[in-house]
């Protein structure tokens, strides 16, 4: 699967200790009206915890100079977060990304390992910039 070049991004979410995030890269969109989009997570991640039917949970899409942000997210960076959390959605989003999406969950399915989260798209909003692209174990910007 690490042939398929996909765009790089961090589902984020508020926890009572704050905002958290995780980054994936297994996320589409599903439909246009209405507006669904779809994020693949482990079963044993974090984000299941606090994230349920819904919930509102963030998408940030990464530009070209966020692979630290991925790192971070993906459990591989340093101690302190490189990005900032900008809350002005109903959803923590981060400082930075090419695109912002917040959505509620509407359904949860089980595949596998992994649950497959359907969101409501709440708002989008977007800047121009080149992405963070990831292929075979590797990032790739601009």
């Amino acid at each position: 699967m690490g042939q398929f070049a996909t765009g790089v991004g961090v589902v984020t979410y508020h926890t009572l200790g704050g905002p958290k995030g995780m980054t994936a890269n297994a996320f589409l969109s599903v439909s246009l009206d209405p507006p669904l989009v779809l994020v693949s997570v482990r079963k044993r991640a974090r984000v299941l915890g606090h994230v349920a039917m819904g919930d509102v949970f963030g998408i940030n899409i990464l530009a070209h100079d966020q692979a630290e942000v991925s790192d971070y997210f993906g459990g591989r960076g340093g101690a302190v977060c490189p990005a900032a959390f900008r809350n002005d959605q109903a959803a923590p989003l981060l400082a930075g990304c090419l695109a912002w999406i917040v959505a509620r969950v509407v359904d949860l399915h089980p595949a596998g390992d992994h649950r497959l989260m359907i969101g409501r798209v709440q708002a989008l909003e977007a800047r121009k910039a080149s992405p963070l692209l990831y292929h075979g174990g590797r990032y790739f910007g601009e």
